[in-house]
Protein backbone atom coordinates (compact mmCIF):
# COMPACT_ATOMS: atom_id res chain seq x y z
CA UNK A 1 0.00 0.00 0.00
CA UNK A 2 1.50 3.38 -0.93
CA UNK A 3 1.46 5.64 2.01
CA UNK A 4 -0.96 7.72 0.69
CA UNK A 5 -3.94 5.27 -0.44
CA UNK A 6 -6.70 5.30 2.39
CA UNK A 7 -6.55 1.90 3.85
CA UNK A 8 -10.18 0.60 4.37
CA UNK A 9 -11.33 -0.12 7.42
CA UNK A 10 -12.09 -4.64 7.11
CA UNK A 11 -15.58 -4.69 7.04
CA UNK A 12 -16.05 -6.69 9.84
CA UNK A 13 -14.06 -4.47 12.25
CA UNK A 14 -16.38 -1.79 13.47
CA UNK A 15 -18.90 -4.33 15.05
CA UNK A 16 -15.36 -6.26 16.54
CA UNK A 17 -14.36 -3.12 18.02
CA UNK A 18 -18.29 -2.27 19.43
CA UNK A 19 -17.90 -5.73 20.76
CA UNK A 20 -14.58 -4.87 22.77
CA UNK A 21 -15.65 -1.33 23.48
CA UNK A 22 -18.67 -3.09 25.47
CA UNK A 23 -16.82 -5.10 27.25
CA UNK A 24 -16.74 -8.49 24.90
CA UNK A 25 -13.04 -10.23 26.04
CA UNK A 26 -13.20 -12.31 23.18
CA UNK A 27 -14.31 -9.50 20.80
CA UNK A 28 -10.90 -7.89 21.66
CA UNK A 29 -8.81 -11.03 21.90
CA UNK A 30 -9.51 -11.02 18.01
CA UNK A 31 -8.49 -7.29 17.91
CA UNK A 32 -5.21 -8.18 19.31
CA UNK A 33 -4.83 -11.21 17.33
CA UNK A 34 -5.45 -9.25 14.49
CA UNK A 35 -2.82 -6.12 15.21
CA UNK A 36 -0.59 -7.40 17.15
CA UNK A 37 2.05 -8.44 14.69
CA UNK A 38 1.65 -4.94 12.92
CA UNK A 39 2.29 -2.96 16.30
CA UNK A 40 5.32 -5.29 17.00
CA UNK A 41 6.71 -5.41 13.90
CA UNK A 42 6.48 -1.57 13.61
CA UNK A 43 7.61 -0.92 17.04
CA UNK A 44 10.46 -2.91 17.06
CA UNK A 45 11.85 -1.28 14.09
CA UNK A 46 10.87 1.90 16.55
CA UNK A 47 13.06 0.43 19.42
CA UNK A 48 15.99 -0.40 16.72
CA UNK A 49 15.61 -4.24 17.39
CA UNK A 50 14.69 -4.28 21.18
CA UNK A 51 12.35 -6.59 20.84
CA UNK A 52 11.99 -6.81 24.25
CA UNK A 53 11.04 -3.38 25.16
CA UNK A 54 9.19 -2.90 21.84
CA UNK A 55 7.31 -6.30 23.02
CA UNK A 56 6.62 -4.42 26.47
CA UNK A 57 5.56 -0.98 24.50
CA UNK A 58 3.04 -3.19 22.53
CA UNK A 59 1.41 -5.25 25.88
CA UNK A 60 0.99 -1.62 27.47
CA UNK A 61 -0.92 -0.20 24.40
CA UNK A 62 -3.00 -3.04 24.53
CA UNK A 63 -3.91 -2.81 27.99
CA UNK A 64 -4.68 1.16 27.70
CA UNK A 65 -6.62 -0.02 24.53
CA UNK A 66 -8.83 -2.14 27.01
CA UNK A 67 -8.91 -0.02 29.29
CA UNK A 68 -9.99 3.07 27.30
CA UNK A 69 -12.54 1.37 24.28
CA UNK A 70 -15.31 2.47 25.82
CA UNK A 71 -14.14 5.77 24.85
CA UNK A 72 -13.14 5.12 21.40
CA UNK A 73 -15.42 7.60 19.33
CA UNK A 74 -14.07 5.39 15.88
CA UNK A 75 -12.58 8.59 14.51
CA UNK A 76 -9.62 7.12 13.57
CA UNK A 77 -9.19 3.14 12.25
CA UNK A 78 -8.60 1.35 15.71
CA UNK A 79 -5.06 0.66 14.14
CA UNK A 80 -4.56 4.28 13.41
CA UNK A 81 -5.64 4.78 17.57
CA UNK A 82 -3.72 1.79 18.71
CA UNK A 83 -0.29 2.45 17.22
CA UNK A 84 -1.17 6.13 18.96
CA UNK A 85 -1.01 4.66 22.38
CA UNK A 86 1.84 2.72 21.93
CA UNK A 87 3.23 5.87 20.62
CA UNK A 88 2.36 8.15 23.73
CA UNK A 89 3.70 4.67 25.68
CA UNK A 90 7.09 5.41 24.09
CA UNK A 91 7.02 9.23 24.87
CA UNK A 92 6.02 8.92 28.14
CA UNK A 93 9.71 6.88 28.30
CA UNK A 94 11.47 9.70 26.89
CA UNK A 95 11.15 13.38 25.97
CA UNK A 96 9.02 13.61 23.03
CA UNK A 97 9.73 13.95 18.90
CA UNK A 98 11.20 17.18 17.80
CA UNK A 99 8.58 19.29 16.46
CA UNK A 100 9.92 20.72 13.22
CA UNK A 101 9.55 22.97 10.66
CA UNK A 102 12.57 24.05 8.48
CA UNK A 103 12.09 23.91 4.44
CA UNK A 104 12.46 20.52 3.05
CA UNK A 105 15.77 20.50 0.69
CA UNK A 106 15.87 20.04 -2.75
CA UNK A 107 15.68 16.28 -4.50
CA UNK A 108 17.20 14.69 -7.25
CA UNK A 109 15.36 12.68 -10.01
CA UNK A 110 17.22 9.90 -8.96
CA UNK A 111 15.13 7.61 -6.72
CA UNK A 112 16.54 3.71 -6.97
CA UNK A 113 17.93 2.20 -3.33
CA UNK A 114 21.31 1.01 -3.13
CA UNK A 115 21.19 -2.43 -5.82
CA UNK A 116 22.02 -5.57 -5.05
CA UNK A 117 21.70 -8.66 -2.71
CA UNK A 118 22.29 -6.53 0.82
CA UNK A 119 19.79 -4.00 -0.27
CA UNK A 120 18.12 -4.84 2.83
CA UNK A 121 21.07 -4.34 5.29
CA UNK A 122 22.23 -1.27 3.68
CA UNK A 123 18.51 -0.14 3.95
CA UNK A 124 18.41 -0.87 7.83
CA UNK A 125 22.08 0.82 8.39
CA UNK A 126 20.91 4.05 6.17
CA UNK A 127 17.29 4.14 8.94
CA UNK A 128 19.51 3.49 11.64
CA UNK A 129 21.40 6.61 10.81
CA UNK A 130 18.44 8.95 10.07
CA UNK A 131 17.39 11.83 12.51
CA UNK A 132 14.94 10.28 15.15
CA UNK A 133 11.95 12.48 13.44
CA UNK A 134 12.68 11.27 10.25
CA UNK A 135 13.18 7.43 10.86
CA UNK A 136 9.45 8.01 12.72
CA UNK A 137 7.69 9.48 9.64
CA UNK A 138 8.81 6.88 7.22
CA UNK A 139 8.56 3.87 9.45
CA UNK A 140 4.92 5.16 9.94
CA UNK A 141 3.71 5.59 6.48
CA UNK A 142 6.02 3.23 5.01
CA UNK A 143 6.58 0.83 7.36
CA UNK A 144 2.98 0.39 8.12
CA UNK A 145 -0.57 1.01 6.48
CA UNK A 146 -0.87 4.30 7.68
CA UNK A 147 -1.78 7.19 5.90
CA UNK A 148 0.31 10.28 5.61
CA UNK A 149 -2.38 11.89 7.92
CA UNK A 150 -2.65 8.67 10.20
CA UNK A 151 0.95 9.12 10.56
CA UNK A 152 0.98 12.40 11.30
CA UNK A 153 -2.24 11.54 14.19
CA UNK A 154 -0.14 9.38 15.24
CA UNK A 155 3.40 11.50 15.93
CA UNK A 156 0.76 14.61 16.91
CA UNK A 157 1.96 16.58 13.87
CA UNK A 158 0.63 19.00 11.08
CA UNK A 159 -0.05 17.35 8.02
CA UNK A 160 2.46 19.26 6.54
CA UNK A 161 5.57 18.48 8.85
CA UNK A 162 5.03 14.85 8.43
CA UNK A 163 5.12 15.19 4.57
CA UNK A 164 8.41 17.70 4.88
CA UNK A 165 10.02 14.81 7.19
CA UNK A 166 9.13 12.26 4.56
CA UNK A 167 10.60 14.00 2.03
CA UNK A 168 13.91 14.87 4.30
CA UNK A 169 14.43 11.09 5.21
CA UNK A 170 13.94 9.86 1.56
CA UNK A 171 16.52 12.33 -0.01
CA UNK A 172 18.75 12.10 2.98
CA UNK A 173 18.53 7.54 2.55
CA UNK A 174 19.45 8.22 -0.90
CA UNK A 175 22.36 10.18 -0.74
CA UNK A 176 23.60 7.48 1.97
CA UNK A 177 23.29 4.66 0.04
CA UNK A 178 23.99 6.50 -3.66
CA UNK A 179 27.48 6.79 -1.27
CA UNK A 180 27.76 3.41 -0.27
CA UNK A 181 27.13 1.59 -3.65
CA UNK A 182 30.54 0.38 -4.88
CA UNK A 183 31.99 1.52 -8.27
CA UNK A 184 31.22 -0.87 -11.23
Amino acid sequence: MTPTAKAERPPDEAPLVARAAAGDSRAFAELVRRHQGYLRKLLGRVCRGDQARADDLAQDAFVRAWRALPGFRGEARFRTWLTRLAYSSLAAERPGLPALDEAPPELGMHSDFAPGADWRLDLERAMAELPEAQRHALLLTYGSDLSHSEAAQVLGWPLGTLKTQVLRAKARLRAQLQAWERPP
